[in-house]
C-alpha cells in the first residue's frame, strides 16, 4: 500500500478519534456545543445519546488502525465504506456539511487504498 493511502486512512482514523472525544467527553462543553451548534439544555439532554455515537466513531477509528497495522486492504475497504455510508446518512438526515467532513475524506482514502492494491 502506498504512503499516500496510509496517510489518508490515518487521517480518517484521527478524524473519528476526534469525533469520539467531541461526542463522548466534550459534548456539553463550550467546544462541543460550538462544534455542533447546540444549546446548553439540548446538549445536557442528549449527552448519553452523543456518547453512544462517539463510541461508534471510536470503533470506526479502531477498525481503520487495525487495518493499517495488519496491512489488510479488505479490512480498510470495509471500514472506509462504513464511514462513507455513515457520512452519507448523516448528510441526508442531519447536516450536509457531514458529507465534506466525514464522507469525502473517507472516499479519498478509499480510492487511494483501491488504487494501491
Amino acid at each position: 500500500m502506498t504512503v499516500v493511502a496510509q496517510v489518508l486512512v490515518g487521517l480518517v482514523a484521527l478524524l473519528h478519534a476526534w469525533f469520539l472525544v467531541l461526542e463522548m467527553f466534550l459534548w456539553t462543553t463550550p467546544t462541543g456545543r460550538r462544534t455542533f451548534g447546540l444549546e446548553r439544555d439540548f446538549a445536557e439532554q442528549t449527552r448519553t445519546l452523543a456518547a453512544n455515537q462517539g463510541l461508534y466513531n471510536g470503533f470506526l477509528a479502531a477498525g481503520l488502525v487495525w487495518g493499517l497495522v495488519r496491512g489488510d486492504t479488505a479490512t480498510l475497504v470495509f471500514f472506509l465504506l462504513c464511514v462513507v455510508v455513515a457520512g452519507g446518512y448523516g448528510a441526508a438526515t442531519v447536516n450536509r456539511r457531514i458529507l465534506l467532513v466525514q464522507a469525502l475524506p473517507a472516499v479519498l482514502a478509499l480510492v487511494a487504498v483501491l488504487l494501491a492494491d
